[in-house]
């Protein structure tokens, strides 16, 4: 039991995956869909770009989807639910098309909804929501396209995600153990990016706009933390400045607080990739907002959701690499500025983005989702 309510989740398996375990008062319980070498999907595993799905992971999906919704049968026997929310309309959503006998929810978060508008999937994915008495999304844009496929506007709810923030928070004893592993000065001012190397993320729009901002500020050092398949062309566009952008790669989840503590801002420069593609709301602004660290962000997608301009951070046009490099300039030269944002982010991150605050939003709109459900069957 957690918060009251009893919450099971129900995850892929994956090499090195228990068949089930606690998380805290939640029970989660992983299901198998393929030999292990086979299981590709989920976990970050299946896309080279959001743009690309490898032909493995795409042959294991239909293995995936019978297993999912065989899985979520078993679990609905097993005890009674009130309510199943299939986070991603594709394929959660879609492969529980064969019925599950519980009222359905569908939590929508980005590249899920790219794949629904496609030919090959608009059809499944209008017959997913047709099912659904709630949708729900981190960012107003997604909500707004799952709405485009036929979903009624009156049952979606836009509610962002949450961070621990407990777990990011600021500490100024532990700012200098990934400045000495990256040879970043003590005195540097940071500029930190994290996330998957792929176009929708914009860091080569920040590429950009390296030439004049490092001129102008001889103190600045930028930082890029991922994988993904636009590593090897980042780093050749950041070439000329050895010792002034780095890339430390894939950073493990527990090294991750230490890294934003390192920083003194967070630069996010999110784009639309060329066939409409976008993120819905990055968990890792969250963290960084949690770390005490000012935002620069484009104004694209969940973004404004969670960081108003000049309140949290700073907000510039999509696409735009003079006004992303005047944004980063303009903190990179005002410590004042970056702390008096900085802290604002924090407090909003501790407040209003806890996963408490987060999960109380999504019990809400599961009520009134069910409430609504048993209104209009009475009204037929």
């Amino acid at each position: 039991m957690r918060g009251g309510d009893r919450v099971t989740v129900l995850v892929p398996h994956c090499a090195g995956l228990a068949a089930g375990w606690d998380d805290g008062g939640v029970e989660v319980r992983s299901f198998r869909y393929a030999p292990e070498r086979g299981e590709l999907l989920g976990y970050g595993r299946s896309l080279l770009a959001d743009e690309t799905m490898r032909w493995r992971a795409l042959a294991a999906a239909p293995l995936y989807a019978f297993a999912a919704r065989r899985a979520a049968r078993a679990e609905v026997r097993r005890r009674r639910y009130d309510l199943v929310h299939a986070h991603w309309l594709v394929p959660n959503g879609v492969a529980l098309l064969g019925g599950v006998p519980a009222p359905l929810a569908i939590g929508v978060h980005g590249s899920d909804v790219f794949l629904a508008e496609r030919r090959g999937l608009r059809t499944a994915a209008g017959r997913a929501l047709a099912r659904a008495l709630l949708v729900t999304g981190c960012s107003p844009e997604l909500v707004d396209r799952v709405c485009a496929l036929g979903f009624p506007r009156s049952r979606a709810r836009v509610i962002p995600y949450g961070v621990d923030a407990a777990a990011f928070t600021p500490d100024r004893e532990r700012r200098s153990l990934w400045r000495r592993r990256l040879g970043v000065p003590a005195d540097a001012v940071v500029a930190l990016g994290v996330g998957r190397m792929v176009t929708k993320k914009g860091f080569q729009v920040l590429m950009r706009s390296l030439p004049e901002l490092l001129a102008a500020h001889p103190d600045l050092h930028v930082v890029l933390a991922g994988d993904g398949d636009r590593l090897e062309s980042l780093r050749a566009a950041a070439a000329a400045w050895p010792g002034r952008v780095h890339f430390p790669g894939l950073v493990l989840r527990d090294t991750l607080p230490d890294l934003y503590r390192a920083a003194d801002l967070f630069v996010l420069p999110a784009v639309h990739d060329a066939r409409g593609n976008v993120d819905g709301l990055p968990n890792v602004v969250l963290e960084a907002m949690a770390s005490g660290l000012p935002v620069v962000a484009t104004a694209v997608s969940g973004l404004p959701l969670v960081v108003e301009h000049e309140v949290h951070g700073l907000l510039v046009p999509e696409g735009d690499a003079a006004a992303l490099g005047a944004a980063v300039a303009a903190l990179a030269g005002d410590p004042a500025r970056r702390a008096r944002l900085g802290a604002r982010a924090r407090s909003r991150a501790a407040t209003e983005l806890t996963w408490d605050a987060v999960a109380a939003r999504h019990r809400a709109a599961y009520a009134e989702a069910l409430a609504g459900a048993a209104a209009r069957a009475g009204e037929s």
